[in-house]
């Protein structure tokens, strides 16, 4: 009965690809072959040194940092990130975090980590959107490397406001003390892959990193979906 009703409402509403609006063929999941194709890919080829490193550069140690897609105004990437952030279609998050984590775990980006902590939202943001794109998005790379994905590990105090306008030295101020280590005992001595969706400055995840370290993580790594 539901493989019946799945395809009934297949007929009723087939499902578009949400970009070109082109109808998708049974093999097509999430996006049509050529949008799929023309994602904005960074094609970073060394770990640590390319754009997402540079945000960071000289700002906190790291081990690893990576950045899957370009995020560009008017883009195929931000309208994606519009409907899984704001309107809640969360499979995008997952489809295109999947396309990202397949490729690292064939070149290796995986390697010597121990678990994945994403970037939490504070408690009231969480209510309100029904979920973390961040930990849609680091469960899709746990999926694709094996690895353990930790939620309790790192929590938001405080709710801050919007990063969008603000200059590098605003975000930091604005970052600053947001982010406390809940588990110490989950960190000590590992190697953490933090996740967020978009990098922009670093702010946030510089934020965050730095109470991973006060709780005695060992390494760090970095990944987000794309840089702004």
């Amino acid at each position: 009965m539901p493989a019946f009703l799945g395809r009934l409402l297949d007929l009723i509403y087939p499902p578009l690809c949400p970009v070109c609006g082109s109808l998708l063929t049974d093999e097509e999941a999430c996006l049509c072959t050529a949008c799929r194709y023309h994602l904005p890919r960074t094609r970073f080829e060394d770990f640590r040194h390319n754009g997402a490193c540079d945000r960071l550069a000289d700002r906190l140690p790291f081990d690893k940092a990576y950045a899957a897609f370009h995020y560009m105004k008017e883009s195929s990437i931000q309208l994606l990130f519009e409907q899984f952030k704001y309107h809640g279609d969360k499979r995008l998050a997952t489809y295109l975090a999947t396309l990202a984590g397949r490729e690292l775990s064939d070149r290796s980006f995986f390697d010597e980590m121990d678990l994945i902590v994403p970037v939490p939202l504070h408690a009231n943001r969480l209510r309100q959107r029904g979920y973390n794109q961040s930990e849609l998005i680091a469960r899709a790379l746990g999926e694709c490397s094996g690895l353990p994905v930790e939620t309790e590990a790192l929590a938001r105090r405080r709710e801050t406001l919007t990063q969008t306008r603000k200059s590098l030295w605003e975000r930091q101020l604005n970052m600053r003390d947001v982010f406390v280590a809940l588990r110490p005992d989950l960190l000590c001595d590992r190697h953490v892959l933090l996740v967020d969706d978009v990098m922009t400055t670093g702010a946030t995840m510089l934020a965050s990193a730095r109470s991973l370290r006060e709780a005695g993580c060992g390494r760090l790594s970095f990944f987000a979906l794309a840089l702004a």
